[in-house]
């Protein structure tokens, strides 16, 4: 299947859903489909083969956070490019409500299209503010994705309709390989507690984890982007000497630190979709603290089961982490029978069990191209101009 995808925000930064269209365009490609991804991407960036530049975009607030996308007459003429460029089988666009290169695609594509919505601000600004525009906009969609019900959710609240849900992947395989095989040094005879995300996005919950670190024997390692120097003059001075912070690192070397942190936590806040930084704890077998938020519950618990694969907190609780934490670091046994439970759990969130549902999802919607469907239920035309089935009169 030849196969476009398209990502509204740029790859010069990190960012999950970014990860998520190049995960799963590598897992497309290694079924044996032909993907080609459009993204934002600056000349100095390096990108994978398989994706084309739609140029620099613009940072703007956007969902809680700062989005950088690319929007105008320029960035329309490289999409329909791009799309005349390609006989695509299937569109699949990320975040078409984003004012982006998705929307854009929207807008000029023919033949079958994929949305996945990725949102999961309960109140959209945006969504609501352009609904008029986003409505009729959307019916050109043949097929729907959510990451997560509450992606699906706001989807449906927002823009009606419906969506089928989806998560995000991680390569279980890749992840779970270099955390036990390489996993970064650390002191001897410390314990560590880990943090990957944006530690300066308050969502992210950092100052919930620092104090609630501030009584325990364990250092802090952070792994994501943000101002190093703000997050060191707001520590306080019993984590001065005991926080280390890697900064923004490539997916092997992420791994890597996971391997080294006896547990991750993530105090999030809320406005998470999915749990991807939970997800690829589970993988690398690291056990996890997570915010008894949505998101990250619908990671951590067995559908059928009920069963934890990681300690639920309560966020902006700095006292139950400080106790949570204390637990499973106190506890050896506990923390080798998360990572057991994890190992377990994030089976479900492989790529190779999410591209197969993906593929499920394309062939659905090309089979409900209206264009085929035409031509399916057009009266086939013989040589001698007749409708098959008409008699030659003799």
């Amino acid at each position: 299947m030849r196969i476009g995808i398209v990502c509204p925000y740029s790859l010069d930064v990190a960012g999950g859903v970014q990860a998520h269209v190049l995960d799963l365009a590598r897992a497309l490609i290694g079924l044996g489909h032909d993907v080609d991804v459009l993204a934002p991407a600056s000349e100095s960036t390096p990108v994978p083969e398989f994706v084309t530049r739609a140029g620099r975009a613009v940072a703007i607030p956007y969902n809680g956070s700062v989005a950088r996308l690319t929007f105008g007459p320029v960035s329309m003429h490289r999409v329909r490019r791009w799309l005349a460029a390609n006989a695509f089988d299937v569109l699949h666009l990320h975040e078409p409500t984003a004012p982006s290169l998705s929307m854009l695609a929207l807008a000029v594509a023919e033949g079958p299209v994929v949305a996945t919505f990725h949102t999961s601000t309960p109140r959209s600004r945006t969504m609501l503010a352009f609904q008029p525009v986003l409505r009729p906009l959307l019916e050109r969609v043949t097929a729907r994705i959510a990451v997560s019900p509450l992606a699906r959710q706001v989807y449906v609240e927002h823009l009606g309709g419906d969506a089928v849900e989806i998560p995000n992947g991680v390569d279980v395989a890749a992840i779970a390989a270099v955390a036990a095989a390489d996993p970064l040094p650390r002191p001897s005879g410390t314990r560590t507690v880990g943090f990957v995300g944006r530690f300066d996005e308050p969502r992210k919950g950092m100052p919930t984890l620092l104090e609630a670190l501030e009584p325990l024997d364990a250092r802090l390692l952070v792994v994501g982007r943000g101002d190093v120097a703000e997050l060191r003059s707001r520590l306080p001075a019993v984590l001065a000497d005991r926080v280390d912070v890697l900064g923004a690192v490539d997916e092997r070397t992420k791994a890597r630190a996971l391997g080294a942190m006896d547990v991750l936590a993530t105090p999030n806040t809320g406005g998470e979709s999915f749990g991807i930084v939970v997800a690829e704890g589970l993988a690398a077998g690291t056990p996890v603290a997570a915010s008894d938020i949505e998101a990250f519950r619908r990671v951590l618990t067995d559908p059928d089961t009920g069963e934890e694969a990681g300690l639920l907190l309560p966020p902006d609780d700095p006292a139950a982490w400080t106790s949570g934490l204390a637990a499973l670091l106190d506890a050896p046994s506990r923390r080798a029978d998360l990572a057991a439970a994890g190992r377990l759990r994030v089976r479900a969130f492989d790529w190779t069990t999410v591209a197969a549902a993906v593929l499920r999802v394309y062939e659905v919607a090309v089979a409900a191209d209206p264009r085929r469907v035409e031509a399916r239920d057009e009266p086939a035309v013989i040589s001698s101009g007749r409708r098959a089935g008409q008699g030659s009169g003799a």
